[in-house]
Parts: C-alpha cells; structure tokens; sequence
C-alpha cells in the first residue's frame, strides 16, 4: 500500500450534495452521517461494487478502481451548510474522488493534500 496521505475537503451546501445514481447517492443531511458513508465506502469495497455492477460492461472496468483502505478514517465538521472534510488514507487519490463524486457528485472540492 501506499503511503498514509491527509486530504481535506470542502462542501458549499451538504443537504443538496447529492450523486448522479439515486440508488448509490448520500440521501443525508448530517456531517457525520456523511463521514460514515464515505468512511465506510473506502473501507469496504460494497459501494464500488455496487455501482461496477450497473456499469454496461463490468468486466472492462478496472479493478483498481475497486480497492479499499481498512484503515481509512473520516471525519467532518459542520457550520451552516458547509462542511469540512478530513479523509486520512493510503487509497489513490483518484479511487478517493471516484468514491466522494458517486456519493455527492461534483459538490466538493479538494483543499489540500499532505502527508498524514
């Protein structure tokens, strides 16, 4: 595995970050039911298989895509409608983006990266 990197995230309006697919989308409304969701879906790999499963052609997608940090941690703070997001993990960034644009689609931005 690589190695442990932080990533700080913000979203402008979390009670309308909602992703393109109904069936794979965040439908809370709270910081920490998010940072559940999103530590759960790049701890366990039922989030991506899940979505590879309603791909037309699953077996072209890479399995890369798929992998997942037992370890990773989430956490986020709430004030108003924003929230701050601190994602501690060895994933890729891209398998990171990929899992946080299924759940909320393009209602995020990345702030910053470091080592954890």
């Amino acid at each position: 595995m690589n190695t442990v990197q932080r990533y700080i995230f913000t979203i402008d309006d979390l009670p309308k970050a909602r992703g393109e697919s109904h069936e794979l989308s965040f439908q809370g409304g709270s910081a920490e039911s998010f940072a559940a969701l999103l530590q759960q879906a790049l701890r366990e790999p039922s989030l991506w298989q899940r979505w590879k499963s309603m791909q037309p052609d699953p077996d072209a997608i890479d399995p890369a895509l798929g992998a997942n940090d037992p370890a990773a941690t989430v956490e986020a703070h709430q004030s108003d409608v924003h929230v701050s997001v601190d994602v501690r993990s060895s994933l890729p960034h891209a398998v990171i983006k990929h899992r946080m644009t299924l759940l909320i689609g393009k209602h995020w931005t990345l702030r910053d990266v470091s080592a954890a």
